[in-house]
């Protein structure tokens, strides 16, 4: 008996090592893909799910915010994004009539609307303020959106607000988004939107938007020329390479970054957990079984396939001019806003920033969160929102702040 036991038990060690050793073997030709090694990871709140909404540029500035509070001792916060949103909605119908109906009435935003809120309107908890009033789980503006774009038109055409047009516009997001509150209790305190801001101690002036194109001169500013940008603000502008420095400097000493920029690009794969810039002309840092592959693919398959090769694909290397071109052939648009929390680098030493996006958890196997590349960042960043603090004084004196 004792002896088929241990028969038994050598047959089943034969079979256990020589299936290890098939799955060592099969690992060994399976595409190596991007392995990262973090240098830099900040603090930051949980990732969220702008859901069927087009206000990335609340959800982004929301997380950038809550990591400043992190940052500056206050604790974790989970702030309203749909109050500022509500309030938006209100300055942008404003801003249409007044505009004669020419006014940007969509979604999207940048990060100084959130900031304008913020100063005239405060802020109040997620907990406090949901901005879901309807029959869904997840946010969902598609209805809300059109009444919107009704309901301005008609003032616009009588060329004249009533007092009961304002009537209806308060019933029209009470409806959606729900009442606001005068005051409120958090954590057994009374607060008004107002002074609830007041005590979170975040300071708007201490944040700077800062931008690279050089159809204006640097180291002033300018307007950038997006649809988004419907308040007309002027940013910072600096070369590729000094916006670069200033993520860096940022993140290597506490702060987090809000950045605005293209995702429509087929390099940018939330799915796949990376954003980057393939240089699809040079296939000459690939290995020999990639090259062979490569060259049986179109352009346009080399760019859906840039993911599967075994090792990171070779990227552009990109000037102040390719991103211009891009800009003003309108390649490079004004797509989304997300939340930069970190750094990390791949196995060849390609520098990447861990982003937050706001797509919720399940999109993707690592959280909502992908890695943007140096080279994707310089091509298709529209613009920055940081804490003054967090650009190298060398710069801060040729910005004059």
């Amino acid at each position: 008996m004792k002896s088929k036991i241990i028969s038994v038990l050598l047959i089943a060690f034969l079979f256990l090592n020589a299936s290890a050793q098939r799955n060592r073997a099969k690992k060994d030709v399976e595409p190596e893909g991007y392995k990262f090694t973090t240098f830099v990871s900040l603090d930051a709140t949980p990732v969220k799910n702008q859901s069927r909404t087009g206000t990335c540029w609340c959800f982004a500035t929301t997380s950038f915010i809550e990591s400043e509070l992190l940052r500056m001792g206050k604790g974790e916060y989970d702030l309203s994004e749909m109050f500022i949103v509500r309030y938006t909605y209100l300055d942008r119908l404003e801003d249409n009539y007044l505009r004669r109906g020419k006014g940007n009435l969509g979604p999207g935003g940048l990060s100084h609307d959130w900031l304008h809120v913020f100063s005239n309107y405060g802020v109040v908890p997620e907990e406090v303020y949901t901005g879901i009033n309807y029959d869904s789980e997840t946010h969902n503006h598609s209805e809300l959106q059109g009444f919107i774009n009704a309901v301005a038109e008609v003032p616009v055409q009588r060329k004249d607000r009533s007092e009961q047009y304002y009537q209806v516009v308060d019933a029209l997001l009470d409806t959606y988004l729900g009442e606001v509150p005068s005051t409120f209790t958090y954590k057994g305190i009374t607060y008004t939107p107002e002074t609830f801001a007041q005590g979170l101690g975040i300071n708007p002036g201490d944040y700077v938007e800062i931008t690279s194109f050089n159809h204006f001169p640097f180291y002033t500013k300018g307007q950038v020329e997006v649809p988004d940008n419907w308040r007309h603000k002027e940013m910072y502008n600096v070369p590729i390479d000094e916006l670069v420095e200033i993520m860096d400097y940022a993140l290597e000493n506490g702060y987090t970054v809000d950045w605005d920029g293209d995702v429509s690009e087929k390099g940018f794969s939330h799915t796949n957990g990376v954003a980057i810039n393939p240089d699809v002309s040079k296939p000459e840092d690939l290995s020999e079984t990639d090259r062979a592959r490569f060259e049986d693919m179109s352009p346009q398959e080399r760019l859906e396939e840039v993911y599967k090769f075994e090792k990171p694909f070779p990227e552009v290397n990109v000037t102040q001019e390719i991103r211009q071109e891009g800009y003003e052939k309108f390649v490079t648009t004004d797509d989304h806003l997300m939340h930069v929390t970190g750094i990390v680098n791949d196995q060849n030493g390609t520098k990447y920033y861990i982003t937050k996006n706001s797509w919720g958890t399940e999109r993707n196997r690592f959280g909502g969160y992908l890695n943007m590349s140096e080279s994707y960042v310089k091509a298709k960043v529209i613009f920055i929102m940081v804490h003054k603090d967090a650009v190298p004084d060398e710069i801060r004196q040729k910005l004059g702040f």
